[in-house]
């Protein structure tokens, strides 16, 4: 009782720094405490790209294991948090897995391709991201087969988002979406203003309802079913949204 007291009166810092003297597990185990929730907020945050083929419990197992090796590796002399340590950790187990467990059909990568290229042709021309139904027309579909590819792309724009924030923030990327109009939770930020700065402005080339979603699942936390209900349209149609927001801002940060 005396030794948890104590362990609860002193800072991460303190804990990390005693935690490298004696090597202590009952200390080591404080930590995890502390910095579990990092992992679940990442798991929950990242759930579009790994929902197809596994369990946000699996992912938080494997973060957790992922958050007890850290503590062990982490060099407090760097100058980097661990916060966003651990987050970029946990944020590459995703990605791996979902590499692993890349199921994407040669038609859905087409489609995809055909997508990209449209929304880039239609950009240039218009010196606007295009609407649903100038998309449509320019690939000569319906606007209904139009949603249903946008559909079937969603994971791979997902994962194609998340991949290209990690490359682009050089790891400097700290699992948060932000936005000039988006209220953002103190303990994530973008250590990178370039890249917070091209985000906003990405954000800025999105619709209303683009906006809406993307606050609702990567600041509020909201999934695909609450957004649906808050919204009062179909999941399905969210999941199209929400995929071609994300399309656009990569697009965007690929530019």
């Amino acid at each position: 009782m005396i030794l948890k007291k104590k362990l609860n009166d002193m800072t991460n810092e303190e804990l990390f720094a005693e935690y490298k003297l004696s090597g202590d597990l009952d200390i080591k185990n404080e930590l995890v405490l502390r910095y579990v929730h990092i992992v679940k907020n990442v798991a929950i945050q990242m759930r579009g790209v790994y929902s197809e083929f596994t369990q946000i419990d699996d992912i938080v197992n494997e973060g957790v294991l992922a958050l007890m090796s850290s503590i062990d590796k982490f060099d407090m002399e760097k100058n980097v948090k661990f916060e966003s340590y651990i987050s970029k950790r946990v944020r590459g187990i995703v990605i791996d897995i979902a590499r692993k467990n890349d199921w994407v059909p040669r038609s859905v990568r087409k489609a995809a391709k055909d997508i990209d290229k449209a929304t880039n042709e239609l950009f240039v021309e218009l010196g606007r991201m295009p609407t649903d139904e100038e998309m449509a027309n320019h690939l000569n579909i319906s606007v209904q087969k139009y949603y249903e590819d946008l559909g079937k792309t969603n994971l791979m724009n997902v994962l194609s988002f998340e991949m290209l924030l990690e490359e682009a923030g050089n790891g400097r990327y700290n699992n948060q979406i932000m936005n000039a109009n988006m209220e953002t939770m103190p303990e994530h930020h973008l250590d990178s203003l370039e890249l917070e700065r091209e985000i906003k402005l990405g954000l800025e080339n999105l619709r209303e309802k683009e906006k809406l979603v993307v606050s609702l699942h990567y600041v509020h936390d909201l999934n695909m079913k609450e957004i649906a209900a808050v919204l009062g349209v179909s999941e399905p149609r969210i999941s199209q949204i929400h995929s071609n927001a994300l399309r656009k801002l990569r697009l965007f940060l690929q530019e």
